[in-house]
């Protein structure tokens, strides 16, 4: 099967972000590193739960409210969605508006509740 225009964008945009990994990210909370982790996905998406004391914000909406959510640029942000590919396409969209650390989870909420992980339920 060939490969989809989106698919592209999402394997091109990777190689301009970075990403972190489920376990990385684990650990950089159990180590108490400041930074805020958002949920790009779409309102139905969240019954299956979110990462622990992520911050909804869908993927449409993003970039016109992360400057009421997080005004420092500096700020350490990493973002996921269900697989990894919104996410990627949200951490470069932040980081052309100046946001200097923000990474996207691989694999996304996938891979995090795959491996195991925390979840809790989305309020």
């Amino acid at each position: 099967m060939t490969e989809s225009r989106y698919q592209r964008l999402v394997a091109e945009t990777r190689g301009r972000i970075e990403e972190i990994g489920a376990e990385q990210l684990r650990a950089d909370y159990e180590a108490a590193r400041q930074g805020r982790v958002i949920d790009v996905r779409e309102p139905a998406e969240l019954g299956a739960g979110r990462l622990p004391g992520a911050i909804a914000v869908p993927r449409g909406v993003l970039e016109a409210q992360i400057e009421k959510l997080v005004p420092d640029v500096n700020a350490e942000l990493v973002l996921y969605c269900q697989s990894g590919g919104r996410s990627a396409l949200a951490a470069a969209s932040l980081a052309g508006m100046g946001y200097t650390r923000v990474r996207s989870l691989a694999g996304g909420f996938s891979g995090w509740a795959g491996a195991g992980l925390p979840v809790e339920a989305a309020s």
